[in-house]
């Protein structure tokens, strides 16, 4: 195969395109980490104000209904995203990942916009409810393109010798924009008396992330291309595309990522909701231990990537699925009435959750040929997410209608164990080339 860094084609596009320097990389990985954060913000913000949000958008005059029909637009959102990962993900693999980063920015700050300032349902009735759901299908639909193509940037971008650090950045900003949403929703329950929370205050979350969202489109504008796509749209193009392994390989990251996903949004989206609604914990005090839980584990983070580099992807992952269907019963059972257990418990629950989301990016990248490793990373992730995470508040709520609590702290255990199985299969990779991902060659020393 020729090489795309020699040449005279090659030199003429080195002096119109110079390859960028550690130092550029590491500004494009920070303008992609706050964009990143505020899309998880903006779309942590909805499952912090679900309660708030199901007595303004739906039927007040049922309860549990209107709780209910508020987590299922959470999880339609999340049935988007398999299809904005594929469109968008496509179009990252053609255009660049830079062009989507930027676009999917701003449709999660349009549908903010909109959430922030529709009507209630005491207002235009169910036309109420509709406007919500499509602005949350709309958010879910640029998620999904966001995830995808963050996740293929930042590994693409890093060092292959540290791509588990730098990736565990993309989880830095998945945890650090969901404790973002928690301490807006600990402040405004803080301030203002519940009545005005309930009637105007959840919508300063959405407002704010709004007007944040231009800084970081100031900060994504500048960003570097990714080098590893640069190399592959200047290459001849000839080497055939291995059908078959891309295959097995969507199906191993969607079972790798269920447990991964349902652990995750369980723990971050809705322990809080069944702390305040169902053990009747103050709301303030159930945000600002969930903040605290999930800044602790936000530090874990940088860690649990480095220890990768060296010790490898599928150990860690390993790891996680026998902590997490160990301690999922046990950590759910101790949830009460006091703030400080449901501290511990997330808290415990979360550094578990972020050993494999540290290694999410660099396993996944290196997993997929260049060619399409944003869209097949756009799809398996996406509806792993979609079918086990998005539905995970939505589930675990029921079954607590139901009377069947544990019949929740089950599923997530048998979707762990799916994890570890998805693990066990998948070969090591930790340190490849992207240029060999999702090939059967020989590992390169030194």
């Amino acid at each position: 195969m020729s090489n795309v860094r020699t040449g005279p084609g090659a030199a003429a596009r080195e002096r119109a395109h110079p390859r960028p320097t550690l130092r550029s990389r590491r500004k494009s990985l920070f303008a992609s980490t706050v964009g990143n954060v505020l899309e998880w913000y903006e779309w942590s913000a909805y499952a912090v104000f679900a309660p708030f949000i199901a007595t303004a958008m739906f039927n007040p005059s049922d309860r549990v209904s209107a709780l209910l029909s508020a987590l299922a637009v959470f999880a339609v959102g999340f049935l988007m995203r398999p299809l904005g990962g594929i469109v968008f993900g496509r179009i990252a693999d053609r255009r660049g990942r830079r062009f989507v980063l930027v676009t999917t920015m701003l449709m999660m700050a349009a549908g903010s916009l909109v959430i922030g300032l529709m009507p209630t349902y005491a207002s235009i009735g169910t036309w109420a409810s509709f406007i919500l759901l499509l602005a949350r299908m709309a958010q879910g639909f640029a998620h999904g393109g966001e995830s995808a193509t963050a996740n293929t940037y930042v590994a693409e971008i890093a060092p292959s010798e540290s791509r588990g650090l730098w990736g565990s950045i993309v989880f830095v900003a998945i945890f650090g924009g969901s404790a973002l949403a928690y301490s807006v929703g600990g402040a405004v329950t803080s301030v203002l008396p519940d009545g005005a929370v309930a009637q105007w205050g959840w919508r300063i979350p959405f407002l704010l992330g709004a007007l944040l969202a231009l800084a970081a489109l100031y900060q994504r504008r500048s960003m570097d291309e990714s080098e590893v796509f640069s190399d592959e749209k200047s290459s001849d193009g000839t080497q055939p595309l291995p059908r078959g392994q891309v295959v097995r390989a969507v199906l191993l990251v969607v079972a790798m990522t269920s447990g991964i996903t349902a652990a995750h949004y369980t723990w971050t989206s809705y322990v809080s909701t069944y702390a305040i609604t169902r053990m009747g914990m103050d709301a303030g005090v159930a945000y600002w231990c969930s903040v605290a839980a999930q800044c602790i584990a936000l530090t874990t983070l940088p860690v649990w990537g480095r220890v990768s580099d060296r010790v490898g992807r599928r150990p860690m992952m390993l790891t996680f699925a026998v902590l997490m269907i160990a301690l999922q019963i046990p950590l759910t059972g101790l949830i009460g009435s006091p703030g400080w257990t449901l501290l511990v418990a997330s808290s415990v629950a979360l550094v578990v959750v972020a050993i494999p989301g540290a290694l999410l990016s660099a396993t996944m990248s290196e997993s997929f040929p260049t060619r399409v490793r944003t869209q097949a990373i756009g799809f398996a992730y996406s509806v792993s997410v979609a079918v086990f995470g998005g539905t995970a508040p939505y589930l675990n709520q029921l079954f607590v209608e139901f009377g069947a609590a544990r019949l929740s702290s089950l599923y997530i255990m048998l979707l762990c164990s799916f994890t570890g199985i998805a693990c066990y299969l998948m070969r090591e990779t930790k340190g490849i080339d992207l240029k060999d991902a999702g090939r059967r060659v020989p590992r390169r020393e030194g």
